[in-house]
């Protein structure tokens, strides 16, 4: 098949509209391009799409949020492409935790700036990352013994395995010029001072790892935990007491992350337990191992409840969060809040609840009320409170000028994430709020782009694109009646210690899976090649032929054209040229015609409008992106864009 490109201007608005899975991504991941790589079969190429701008890609593949596939046109058919799990299908290939990694890009010649980032989570290694790969020393303290921040410490291992997050750690750390130092706390190892006087620029990445406390009655009782401490214990191997019956009060994904842990800990520690399985316990073996060999999560040997303000559609945990707890056995008590905490000698022995009556107030704000009257016991012995986190921010005093909202928030630039203080940074959660990790990617990306542009003076350029005229273009056969496939699990019955619950597609299940991408990127364009000379005969077989009923005529007095539309034709006519031809933006809502109307949000570029015109006035363009820093897999033959 020919390769042809061609050179023209395009609306920058309109463009976006054709990477929606890319443009909803807060690291600009071209989803869409490595999803048709899958398809096809090649996979080496397609890993690099996905890896190349995200440096957490095999941690995304497991853990992210998904916005691109909320933005996925697929959705608005069936369902949305799973781009999550063809994210990890091709990172357990080719990742660093693979058995064949490909080699991540390496860093540019090495500049005279240093860079300290305070935290080791997903924002201080993105930034980390792409600082490096542009050739700064980087140094990033970690309060911890362990670097990852929530990653490491916040993640289930059933979730997101540490063997993961700790292969991809490596790969970030030896890009370039970085230096990680763990057990180094701000406020108590170094002063905010201390890293203003000794580097370039800071970035503050801290997260927020305090919980929120209740203020009820109670919560100074033995067996009550805080949520992310609760996690931190886990992850770090440290040994706890935890009951046979736990409430665990919240309704968010952090919530669920607690509960479904604690219900392995409780089956671990409470469950019966076989000769061999006591054996291995001694051996002092993984937590994976030494998991009872008859109990099975979903069984009657432990109880874990949650309760939450919110009523079951209003929880703000994902919905497949709370079928996969409620799956596990796990009941939910949605819409009670906690009264108090009972307890006798000391140690936990119930919670009291009230039936909610709201959970915010006619403006917005969080205001819990309650029905008086309404009091039910539930008989536990451990509680653990999972109602949100908060930035401890302690270590940052007025004279170092870092403004700090009503809210315990760092107050930032959007766009550069610059603080009030010139040369120090922040992102993530310590400014943002609790967020996911793609959005925390995002941030050190934006972090590294103020860094470099306040240290160089550099500013970002656009993405650069190209446009490539395909001479011949079809989709995959019965591509619009394939169905989402759902991520293999393990089976309920099988579900013990702490490992993975989700099991990856094999190559089979991800080209199907891949084959049903809409291809956005690609477009049907009225326009007949210029040196064929060809126009259309308005014969109508492309509005018989379109299969979504995308394409229809119409009287031009019966189109209404917005003033800004009209605006926009008159400042670019380049723009319109194929469209208008010699009529101008003045004429239109007087001349008399017809006009050919598209869809383009029904579109799902079969391409059936295009082989069927029979005088070839009717193209299919595809627009590729390639980063600044090109990866030499996309030609380099761009066109201007608005």
């Amino acid at each position: 098949m020919r390769t042809r490109y061609v050179s023209k201007k395009v609306d920058k608005d309109w463009l976006n509209t054709n990477f929606p899975c890319m443009m909803a991504c807060p690291a600009h991941t071209n989803a869409g391009r490595y999803v048709a790589l899958i398809a096809q079969g090649r996979f080496a190429e397609a890993y690099r799409f996905a890896r190349d701008p995200n440096p957490l890609a095999s941690i995304c593949g497991r853990v992210c949020a998904r916005p691109c596939e909320a933005a996925c046109r697929r959705g608005q058919i069936d369902q949305p492409v799973a781009i999550r799990a063809l994210k990890r299908f091709l990172t357990e290939r080719y990742g660093p935790d693979s058995q064949r990694p490909i080699e991540a890009r390496r860093a540019a010649a090495k500049l005279p700036f240093k860079i300290a980032i305070v935290g080791s989570g997903p924002v201080g290694i993105s930034a980390a990352y792409d600082l490096a790969l542009m050739g700064y020393s980087v140094t990033i303290f970690e309060a911890a013994p362990v670097a990852g921040g929530m990653l490491y410490l916040g993640n289930p291992e059933y979730r997101l395995p540490g063997k993961v997050v700790e292969a991809q750690l490596r790969e970030v750390l030896a890009t370039g010029d970085i230096t990680l130092r763990l057990n180094h706390a701000a406020g108590r190892d170094f002063s905010f001072s201390e890293l203003r006087r000794g580097f370039d620029a800071v970035l503050l990445a801290v997260g927020a790892h305090c919980s929120h406390e209740l203020d009820i009655p109670g919560v100074e009782l033995d067996g009550v935990y805080r949520g992310i401490e609760f996690l931190f214990n886990l992850n770090l191997g440290y040994e706890f007491t935890i009951g046979k019956r736990v409430v665990v009060i919240g309704g968010g994904n952090v919530a669920m992350d607690v509960a479904r842990s604690a219900a392995r800990e409780v089956l671990r520690k409470h469950g019966p337990t076989t000769e061999a399985a006591r054996s291995k316990q001694k051996a002092g073996v993984t937590r994976e191992m030494a998991g009872p060999s008859r109990a099975r999560l979903g069984s009657n040997n432990h109880e874990v409840r949650i309760v939450c303000l919110e009523h079951r559609h209003e929880m703000p945990a994902a919905v497949e969060e709370i079928e996969e707890a409620e799956r596990e056995n796990i009941l939910i008590h949605a819409g009670f809040g906690p009264k108090r905490i009972l307890g006798r000698e000391g140690k936990v022995t119930g919670i009291e609840t009230l039936n909610t009556r709201r959970v915010f107030d006619e403006n917005g704000r969080f205001s819990p009320a309650f029905h008086d009257g309404t009091e039910k016991i539930l008989d536990c012995d451990t509680v653990i409170m999972a109602i949100g986190q908060r930035a401890a921010l302690e270590f940052l005093l007025p004279e170092d000028g870092v403004q700090v909202s009503p809210f315990g928030l760092i107050a930032v630039n959007p766009d550069t994430l610059m603080t009030s203080a010139p040369g120090v940074f922040a992102g993530g959660d310590c400014v943002f709020g609790p967020s996911g990790v793609i959005d925390s990617v995002g941030d050190g990306k934006r972090a590294a782009a103020g860094i470099d542009a306040h240290l160089r003076g550099c500013e970002r350029q656009e993405p650069r694109i190209e446009v490539e005229l395909l001479d011949c273009h079809s989709m995959f056969e019965n591509f619009a009646a394939l169905s989402r496939l759902p991520m293999p699990k393990v089976p309920l019955e099988q579900r013990t210690g702490m490992a993975e619950v989700e099991m990856g597609f094999d190559e089979q299940s991800a080209m199907q899976e891949a084959r049903r991408c809409l291809r956005c990127w690609i477009n049907t364009v009225f326009e007949a090649a210029q040196e064929d000379h060809n126009e259309c005969t308005l014969c109508g077989e492309c509005v018989d032929a379109c299969p979504e009923g995308c394409l229809e005529w119409a009287p031009l007095e019966q189109i209404e054209f917005e003033p800004g539309t009209l605006v926009q034709m008159r400042e670019n006519p380049q723009l319109f040229a194929i469209e208008l031809g010699d009529i101008s933006a003045e004429e239109l809502g007087t001349c008399k015609g017809t006009a050919m109307i598209k869809d383009e949000t029904r579109c799902i570029r079969c391409g059936l409008c295009a082989l069927c015109c029979p005088v070839n006035a009717i193209s299919m363009e595809s627009y590729h992106v390639a980063s600044t820093e090109s990866t030499g897999l996309i030609p380099l033959r761009f066109f201007d864009s608005f």
